[in-house]
């Protein structure tokens, strides 16, 4: 066999490591979101220092660089004001007859399963600037979210 079809090395045929995907639109972060993406930077550097393996090393330095990226173009948000709903507002609600509370947050401190709601997600998008008492039409179907209350 000719050396021109030989592989000198498995490594070549390893797939690539890509950077952490940036989600897409403002960085809108709440002071708790803040401080969570703050102690995760801190938490991956002290991480760093401590590592020998190469592999790691790659691994961590692509977590840090999402995570510092994600804390230089945070826009920390006010706490909302008024009744309407808004960055930072928990909602109560009631979808397909059943009530449901959530907080709209960032991207990275959303938690869907813990009530923590994405402010780009489709039902906070469609619950943004409603109050109490109003009938948001949502998947199509009109007045499928009945908002029963918003906290600030």
């Amino acid at each position: 066999m000719s050396v021109a079809f030989r592989r000198e090395s498995d490594d070549e045929h390893l797939e690539p490591k890509f950077e952490l995907p940036i989600p897409p639109g403002p960085n809108l972060v709440t002071a708790r979101g803040l401080a969570l993406i703050g102690a995760r930077v801190e938490a991956l550097e002290a991480e760093l220092a401590g590592l020998s393996e190469e592999t790691e090393i790659k691994r961590v330095k692509r977590d840090l660089r999402y995570w510092r990226t994600r804390q230089a173009t945070a826009q920390l948000m006010p706490p909302p004001e008024g009744d309407a709903v808004a960055f930072g507002s928990t909602v109560t609600f009631r979808i397909g007859g059943e009530a449901r509370t959530v907080t709209l947050v960032g991207d990275d401190e959303a938690d869907p399963a813990a009530g923590l709601l994405s402010f780009t997600a489709p039902l906070s998008r469609a619950l943004m600037g409603a109050e109490a008492g109003d009938e948001i039409d949502f998947g199509g179907k009109a007045g499928a979210i009945e908002v029963l209350g918003v906290n600030v």
